[in-house]
């Protein structure tokens, strides 16, 4: 959990547990796993256990409602991080109705439920076709394969913001066939595993949320950046693309050299 999250899309984070399962090429490196991993937990896979939390811990998202009420100032709390709300294990249950009622308590708080399962959701929230509205929905896509499975079951949810993370960004992605997506979060891997970003990607992505009026945030191009800034020196250089088609040149750089810059700006859109 984090008040005051690093993660640039939204302010809070929190995690009813930590762990998870694979499922799909997004997971490969999860960042989640190597970070729990580091701290002495091995919490991935169908037969590793979950971490819980006390109350106190609970109890922290009534403090940043309070704060955002005092101020008058909404604030955003990404749920989960180092999980998905959504895996479907049984032990989940009752963590997964301890939460229910906090999201409802806290109303001054509009909470990102991202999961890489949305054929989950209806089963397992009680709220049948009146969310909250303080509800967001989102889905992981991170290649046309994954967006063409799991965005018509998001959209199949009636919470009041639905949104796409393309995070890492894997393969190019058309969101042209839908209606109902408010929100696209998209970017780059990072480590020294990560795979590379096609910059004609993003900005076929970006230019689909434009002209449809969808909000487009793009959180950072990762490992792989498509230009050296001054006085950097690659580690690594290749190329993407075909000849016919055009190449994209991308330098192995780290994710701090390489920036969150698209066309010259930062891309910070957020629904409403």
């Amino acid at each position: 959990m984090a008040k005051d999250s690093r993660i640039e899309w939204t302010h809070h984070t929190f995690n009813p547990w930590w762990g998870c399962v694979k499922v799909s090429p997004a997971c490969t490196h999860c960042y989640a796993e190597s970070w729990a991993h580091r701290l002495g937990s091995e919490l991935w896979g169908k037969s590793a256990p979950r971490r819980f939390f006390a109350k106190d811990y609970w109890h922290q998202p009534f403090k940043w409602n309070n704060e955002a009420q005092r101020t008058g100032e909404r604030r955003r709390v990404f749920c989960a991080s180092m999980a998905d709300v959504f895996e479907g294990r049984a032990e989940l249950n009752e963590w997964r109705e301890k939460l229910w009622p906090l999201i409802e308590q806290t109303d001054w708080l509009d909470w990102l439920l991202l999961t890489k399962r949305p054929q989950n959701v209806e089963r397992m929230v009680p709220w049948g076709n009146t969310w909250p509205a303080n509800v967001w929905l989102g889905t992981t896509a991170e290649n046309q394969k994954y967006a063409d499975s799991r965005i018509p079951k998001l959209l199949a949810a009636p919470a009041r913001i639905r949104f796409i993370s393309a995070e890492p960004l894997l393969g190019s992605l058309s969101i042209q066939k839908w209606t109902g997506i408010d929100w696209v979060i998209a970017g780059g891997e990072s480590g020294h595993q990560a795979r590379p970003t096609d910059p004609v990607w993003v900005r076929s992505l970006r230019d689909e949320c434009r002209e449809s009026g969808v909000a487009f945030h793009f959180k950072q191009w990762g490992h792989w950046a498509p230009k050296l800034p001054p006085g950097i020196s690659a580690r690594q250089k290749l190329q993407l693309g075909s000849d016919d088609k055009g190449q994209s040149t991308l330098y192995a750089i780290g994710k701090n050299a390489a920036g969150r810059m698209l066309d010259g700006r930062t891309w910070d859109q957020i629904p409403g």
